[in-house]
């Protein structure tokens, strides 16, 4: 019988990734088969931390890597040395890492470098154009390739992997956000936003934050969204704003007059599960609010030209509307006329996950290891 506990260390850099950790933290710190540690990269810092004080997690490493402007050389080399240290001092047995971030990625290449196992948490996903979203695609696939558990969400993503010849084993768990989501809500978190009244209007919520979407399509996207309200009187938009100039700045030159938009500072995991239950429906460029939103009705304009998440499309959960302003208008605005067109969106089965991802990948992990 095991008796040792066994090290096993989980990297975590971004919102998203604490979101989507956080369960599989909660369990495998709950198990005393294993000696879990948590490390932060620090490609973000506050909203991070705000994920981690609610799921009442606290890093035992911090590499503390985030600077003004940094570029995604500086997150891989700065999270590649911090990690090689780390590494040769905790000896982990398993690094596992979520998604397709620059630190799920350098983690990853920092743990093959050692030979230390990868489980990657969300593997799989796919939208076959090597810079749509970019980093995310390469990032995600070049994971694949150095990794020992493929923990894929959904069947499409088990496909995914198989027909691309990965090694290691590929285990279908759900995706451990519908856990994270599913706790989260069960609390009725508030979301209290200055002079928005709930009951007053319908509450388009929105987030824009990709890459792909800076410039020009960021500006087609904000048109839309006016063209949506001054057809429909009985609409706001709450949009939490990204903290990169880049995105903040366009929007609130475009938006921010205006007195049914709300934009706020991002809101915090708590605060947003709050918002997507009170909303109508959602527009973003989120990967993570497709996979969510469902859950809770909630239909969702995906504001991108693909998606590695087509489950969501042929589910019915989600329809690809890209960026263009009256396509965007077009679409929303059919569901805010046509109820039986929402409740068709609102009503279909989410295809992400039952809310037991997490104990699924403790388990294999379990297995894995023979314990």
């Amino acid at each position: 019988m095991q008796k040792t506990p066994i090290p096993v260390s989980i990297i975590l850099g971004t919102r998203p990734e604490a979101i989507k950790l956080a369960p599989v933290i909660q369990a495998f710190k709950a198990c005393p088969i294993f000696d879990t540690q948590v490390i932060l990269t620090g490609q973000h810092r506050e909203m991070v931390d705000q994920v981690m004080a609610l799921f009442d997690l606290t890093a035992d490493h911090d590499l503390a890597i985030m600077q003004p402007k940094q570029s995604l050389s500086d997150i891989t080399c700065l999270s590649l040395r911090g990690l090689e240290a780390l590494f040769q001092k905790l000896q982990p047995q398993m690094v596992l890492v979520q998604g397709d971030t620059t630190t799920a990625f350098a983690a990853a290449l920092a743990a093959f470098y050692q030979k230390i196992p990868v489980g990657h948490v969300e593997a799989g996903l796919r939208t076959d154009d090597i810079y749509n979203p970019f980093p995310e695609e390469a990032n995600r696939r070049l994971v694949s390739q150095i990794t020992q558990l493929h923990f894929a969400p959904t069947a499409v993503s088990v496909d995914h992997l198989e027909r691309s010849g990965v090694l290691g084993t590929i285990h279908q768990t759900g995706n451990t956000v519908i856990d994270a989501l599913l706790a989260t809500a069960a609390r009725q978190p508030a979301c209290n936003i200055p002079n928005l009244a709930w009951e007053k209007y319908r509450v388009l919520l929105s987030t824009v934050h990709r890459r792909e979407n800076w410039g020009e399509p960021l500006q087609a996207i904000a048109q839309g969204f006016l063209k949506l309200l001054d057809r429909f009187p009985d609409t706001a938009l709450l949009l939490p704003l990204h903290r990169n100039p880049t995105v903040r700045k366009p929007l609130q030159a475009l938006l921010g007059d205006h007195p049914r938009v709300f934009l706020t500072e991002p809101l915090d995991y708590a605060e947003l599960v709050g918002a997507i239950q009170r909303c109508y429906l959602l527009l973003t460029d989120s990967g993570g609010l497709q996979e969510e939103a469902p859950s809770l009705g909630k239909p969702v304009l995906v504001l991108r030209e693909t998606t590695e998440r087509p489950e969501a499309v042929t589910a019915g959960t989600a329809q690809l509307v890209g960026t263009d302003s009256d396509q965007i208008a077009s679409v929303a605005g059919q569901l805010l006329s046509d109820r039986d067109a929402y409740e068709a969106m609102a009503m279909a089965v989410n295809p992400f996950g039952d809310g037991h991802a997490a104990a699924r990948i403790l388990q294999i992990v379990k297995d894995y290891f023979q314990v």
